[in-house]
């Protein structure tokens, strides 16, 4: 079976590797859409018509037999109408609140995203529903995203860079949880984990999207026949202007990177 991951820069790469590490035998892409990146800061309006239009063709063009949404701004804009528009079944990602809310011991977690997803009513709409009983912090960071971006670039974070984005958050005492509501943020989670102390846990989508990928796929699988060996493939709409992106993308399996036209 064939699994697409899509995203609008290198952060669905943390939904991948959990993917990869719970079913290495499957055939995965990663494509991710750098021209329009981040997908954060586009108009909902605009952010919807790009991905309909950019994951119609690459399904009729890759063939995958599932689509997952690695992008917490996608996935709370443009869910619906992509399940309406693709024949395959499509997986989002929403920020872990219920989660956090079932891990913090002391009712009080905070949750770190881009401005775009904090913002959003899905998110409070999902704060209303798992934790109404707990106080909930929203920090939306775009520096974080861009970070985690230079970090698979090869560059080194500077901790000074992190505390500043998490500033707001440093005096609290009771803060126990912090949800990583983008798709990037785990690829600085040693980064994040130095500066927010061992007493708070970081809580992400990436066991919970591929449990859902598994229970989507195994019965087809256990039906299939001929399996292919497992290949991974990476595909960007703009030529990255970082040299050294490649060698980083192959830490996870990815054995090529071409241009999606």
């Amino acid at each position: 079976m064939h699994v697409l991951v899509f995203d609008s820069g290198v952060g669905g790469l943390s939904i991948l590797e959990e993917l990869q590490r719970v079913s290495p035998q499957r055939q995965y892409s990663y494509l991710f859409d750098n021209l329009y990146f981040p997908y954060g800061e586009l108009e909902e309006q605009q952010l919807i018509t790009r991905v309909l239009q950019l994951l119609s063709k690459a399904v009729n063009q890759l063939k995958p037999d599932l689509v997952v949404i690695a992008c917490n701004s996608a996935s709370t804009l443009s869910l619906p109408p992509l399940r309406e528009t693709l024949s395959i079944p499509v997986v989002g990602v929403v920020p872990a609140i219920k989660s956090a809310a079932n891990k913090s011991l002391t009712r009080h977690f905070g949750v770190l995203a881009t401005p775009g997803t904090v913002e959003r009513t899905y998110t409070e709409q999902l704060i209303a529903d798992f934790a109404k009983d707990c106080r909930v912090e929203l920090l939306g960071s775009t520096l974080l995203v861009q970070l985690a971006e230079q970090k698979l670039s090869g560059e080194t974070i500077a901790l000074p860079d992190i505390e500043r984005a998490l500033a707001p958050w440093l005096l609290f005492e009771d803060l126990d949880c912090v949800v990583l509501g983008c798709t990037h943020f785990p690829l600085l989670k040693e980064e994040l984990q130095q500066v927010l102390g061992s007493k708070v846990s970081l809580v992400d989508s990436g066991a919970a999207i591929a449990n859902r990928v598994n229970s989507l796929l195994l019965d087809s699988e256990a039906l299939a026949s001929g399996q292919k060996k497992a290949e991974a493939h990476a595909y960007c709409t703009m030529h990255p202007a970082n040299s050294t992106l490649l060698k980083q993308l192959q830490s996870y399996q990815l054995s090529s990177l071409q241009l999606f036209t």
